[in-house]
């Protein structure tokens, strides 16, 4: 796994400039709905793109996206927790904990917004939906994954595989008209913020914790070659 993840370090203050701006466009777009959940300045807008979502539906897309329907919530923690699971076991503690920390911190936040603003769904939703709409719970959830990945991989293609699969699910969570547009740039914004915050409290033990680690496999091969080479000279 030494070789798998490869965490860097990101800027303190670019980073934290960057999720407090993420952070405050998801708790303005929170606080305007908190104002007026039924009627929002912006509710046009999310209207035309649900007026706009419909005229995509196909047989083969409505299959694509209930699939991402169920792996956008519980396919997303189980991910989670497998993750943290194969951290355990590769003894990356650190890691581990920072994994279930910002999927545990994401989940409760959504879902402390979720019941504070009680936004309405939209009524032509395509999936069963049991909670409020604002901010979208499948979108955060994949959000704060797939960045928890990325941070821990490091590697470029790592960072374009988290921005797609986010995209992915924004868009088909208003495919699904199971959200507005506001919705999942508001859940985009909550799980970027959230992981990116935590991830400066954590980087640093983490990435020393992947050195060490990648320094003891060294040692491992290093002691194994020279017996080998023992091993033939006799």
């Amino acid at each position: 796994m030494a070789r798998i993840l490869l965490p860097r370090r990101l800027a303190p203050r670019r980073t934290t400039v960057i999720a407090a701006t993420l952070l405050a466009i998801a708790v303005i777009l929170g606080g305007v709905l908190l104002a007026g959940n039924r009627t929002p300045p912006f509710q046009a807008l999310d209207d035309a793109w649900n007026g706009f979502a419909v005229t995509l539906h196909t047989p083969f897309w409505n299959n694509v996206n209930l699939f991402l329907n169920w792996i956008g919530y519980t396919g997303m923690w189980i991910f989670h927790l497998l993750l943290a699971w194969a951290l355990l076991i590769r003894r990356r503690l650190r890691s581990a904990a920072f994994s279930a920390v910002a999927g545990l911190t994401v989940m409760l936040l959504t879902h402390l917004l979720k019941w504070i603003i009680e936004r309405p769904r939209p009524a032509n939703a395509n999936v069963a939906t049991d909670t409020y709409s604002y901010p979208s719970g499948h979108v955060s959830a994949t959000t704060a994954f797939v960045l928890v990945l990325a941070l821990l991989i490091g590697r470029v293609w790592a960072w374009l595989l988290a921005i797609g699969s986010m995209l992915a699910m924004m868009v088909s969570r208003m495919y699904l008209a199971a959200h507005w547009l506001t919705d999942v740039v508001g859940g985009a914004c909550l799980a970027s913020g959230v992981v990116l915050l935590l991830w400066l409290g954590f980087q640093n033990i983490c990435i020393q914790e992947n050195t060490d680690a990648h320094r003891a496999v060294s040692w491992k091969l290093s002691v194994a070659s020279r017996k080998r080479h023992a091993g033939q000279r006799v």
